[in-house]
């Protein structure tokens, strides 16, 4: 089987491509720049944007960012980072840069869908030159056909790097996943395309062929959809390199073989990732049938949305196809699109080549059920390039060499203002769920976390709201029954925050969270024994978590079962080492045990930790004036005060220090300032 039906089988590149691409080098380096200035332009309105929606649970809230050498073993709670200790990786360096300031994370989000944007003009420029120079066009060979290679290359890149459609995977920052998977994928077909190019068997074309390997790896540890890049590289050898698969197998076998074994890593982390914490995977609750008959209409929407990128929505939902007359229409369009791409692949490889791609990009998604989302637009990211090449290329033929290229900078300025227009959007949480539930409000799961944003900006009532809608829309959502719970409780409306906890545990019994809230807001209730039984449930299903010990502690205290505290709180500084409230609840069990020296310990770890808090420096206070250290105490009371001065019980607490200190003057003066914030202080005795 023939490529491009331009070379014999086996023969070897020839050197005008070389010659061409140094030829049109002045217009290169101005299209390159072009291409960074635009990726800045667009985007440089998203960098105030917030942590959302799954950042928290990958950034913020993600504990293994904190230290290197932990991030290559990300969360296994079916967080976006699971089973990706590449992008955990990434992660972590920003940690490093920024800690849970987010200027450092949309920087490198920018830099690398602006690697990747070039990576593509790349890939697109050396392939039509290549082909230019493969027809012995030696003229001509820094053209592509139906217009400059260099040009044509330029305007694929632009409109990929400024298209609205890619703003999730840029924007919303846990999303860079795709996109970091994408700069990898086309950095392994660019770097074997400069390897295939030169001289063969050489040192620099063996170099790049490393690359493309180091890439390709790195690829697999990002995210799974880079399945697909070894066949990709293999069809793009066979359509515009060596003429067909045996040659292609022929001359560069091991290259491949390399390439195919990354996907080792790849099963190793799939397997490791026991289906993404529940998340995704053949096992998943949604049904394989159902969920494939849903993906027709994802891939023709996304179609849609390539060509037409509004409305644009950041949670589509869980929504399956219910109907065969609903996907009958979808499913034409996709299988009439699966037929043509097997039909160029024999008769006009370049076009099957894209077709290919654009299908191998979605496969993955399209075959492996994802229970929180069966659509999403950053599942187009990388998918959206042949889909654009195909456009471009359609443009220079219709309208011709002149003026092509007026309209697509027309689609490109378009494009931007969209783009533009969208990273608004992501100003905060609640803009950008208040847009999906406009535009979705069939979606469930954003009404609820529309609702979780409104409780945590302490608007219960109108989280309220949401939170029935929800339930309305799926009345069986545990999630939802536990969120409400926790607005009630914000509401002091605990009787009825006590019922949504036991819908949540009627629905999903193992719902550790649920078992612990409930816990907590029964012995907040005099039901301490019940309280505990729940907290025990909680710690059973969910060891890990050190926030249930200290809660379990604490119940423990309260019943005067001190001794199981101590352990419940010495397990959660175990697991939470750099947990300042671990180590306080510490103390203060140890305190009441009268381990004082060992209380002590906890309480200057908790300060260390967390200097900020005036109650850390008031308990230390406390102990260390019950340990006979008077001087320690002072400072401890009046590094609380520093931090604030309205704090009465610190005042009394700092003049029983400095009286015992003899500096009755200064004790005299700290009880007045108690007396002043509302202290009552008996009259002195006769």
């Amino acid at each position: 089987m023939t490529g491009t039906g331009s070379r014999p089988e086996g023969a070897p590149l020839r050197s005008p491509v070389a010659a061409g691409l140094r030829a049109s080098r002045p217009g290169m380096i101005l299209a390159v720049a072009g291409l960074i200035l635009a990726a800045l332009a667009v985007y440089a309105n998203s960098f105030a944007g917030p942590f959302i929606f799954d950042d928290l649970d990958s950034i913020p809230q993600n504990p293994t960012i904190r230290h290197f050498t932990a991030a290559l073993s990300p969360p296994g709670t079916g967080v976006t980072v699971t089973s990706r200790p590449v992008l955990n990786l990434s992660f972590a360096l920003n940690y490093a840069i920024s800690g849970d300031r987010v200027w450092s994370y949309h920087a490198v989000n920018l830099l690398i869908h602006a690697l990747a944007g070039l990576a593509l003009f790349g890939v697109v420029r050396r392939t039509i030159t290549g082909l230019a120079g493969d027809r012995g066009q030696a003229a001509a060979a820094a053209r592509g056909s139906g217009g400059d290679a260099t040009l044509t290359a330029f305007f694929v890149a632009l409109l990929w790097l400024v298209h609205p459609l890619q703003t999730e995977s840029v924007t919303y920052m846990v999303q860079r996943a795709e996109s970091l998977m994408g700069l990898f994928y086309l950095l392994t077909l660019y770097c074997f395309i400069r390897g295939a190019q030169g001289q063969e068997g050489g040192f620099r074309s063996r170099g790049w062929f490393a690359l493309a390997f180091a890439s390709c790896l790195l690829g697999m540890g990002t995210k799974e959809v880079m399945v697909s890049a070894p066949v990709i590289v293999l069809l793009y050898d066979r359509t515009f390199l060596a003429g067909s698969f045996r040659a292609a197998w022929r001359r560069r076998a091991w290259v491949h073989l390399s390439l195919a074994a990354t996907w080792l890593l790849l099963a190793g982390l799939v397997l490791h990732g026991a289906n993404r914490g529940g998340s995704a995977g053949f096992g998943v609750a949604l049904g394989f049938w159902a969920y494939f008959a849903t993906q027709f209409q994802a891939v023709a929407h996304y179609l849609w949305l390539s060509i037409w990128p509004h409305p644009l929505i950041l949670d589509y939902g869980a929504q399956l196809a219910t109907s065969a007359w609903d996907v009958a229409p979808y499913a034409a369009v996709v299988a009439a699109l699966v037929a043509a791409t097997a039909y160029a692949l024999v008769r006009k490889p370049a076009l099957g080549f894209l077709g290919a791609w654009f299908f191998a990009i979605l496969a993955p998604t399209s075959l492996v059920a994802v229970v929180r989302q069966t659509l999403a637009e950053h599942r187009m990211y990388l998918a959206l390039a042949p889909v654009l090449v195909v456009l471009v290329l359609s443009l220079q033929k219709w309208l011709g060499r002149r003026t092509w290229w007026i309209y697509a900078a027309a689609a490109a300025l378009g494009f931007a203002g969209l783009t533009l227009a969208r990273n608004t959007d992501y100003r905060s949480d609640e803009a950008i769920l208040s847009d999906t539930v406009a535009k979705r409000p069939g979606n469930a799961a954003a009404q609820n976390n529309l609702g979780n944003v409104l409780a945590r900006s302490n608007r219960a009532e109108a989280a309220l709201t949401h939170y029935e809608e929800a339930l309305r829309l799926k009345p069986d959502y545990a999630d939802v029954y536990f969120d409400a719970g926790k607005a009630l409780e914000q509401l002091g409306r605990r009787p009825e925050a006590v019922a949504d906890y036991e819908q949540a545990l009627r629905f999903r019994p193992n719902f550790a969270d649920a078992q612990d809230a409930l816990g907590v807001v029964l012995g907040l209730s005099g039901r301490l024994s019940e309280g505990i039984e729940h907290l025990e449930q909680a710690v059973r299903i969910d060891p890990a978590q050190p926030g249930s010990r200290r809660n379990l502690g604490d119940a423990l205290r309260m019943a005067g079962r001190l001794p199981e505290a101590l352990a419940q709180y010495e397990e959660a500084v175990r697991l939470a080492p750099d947990s300042a409230q671990s180590h306080c609840n510490l103390g203060n069990a140890l305190r009441e045990a009268d381990r004082l020296p060992e209380a002590i310990a906890q309480y200057e770890r908790a300060v260390q930790l967390d200097p900020a808090q005036p109650a850390t420096h008031n308990d230390l206070g406390i102990v260390e004036l019950m340990a006979g250290r008077t001087p320690d105490a002072i400072a401890q009371f009046e590094s609380a005060l520093r931090l604030d001065p309205g704090l009465p019980q610190v005042h009394l607490n700092l003049a029983a220090a400095l009286a015992s200190a003899g500096r009755n003057d200064e004790a005299a003066t700290q009880t007045e300032a108690a007396r002043r914030l509302g202290a009552s202080i008996p009259a002195p005795q006769n």
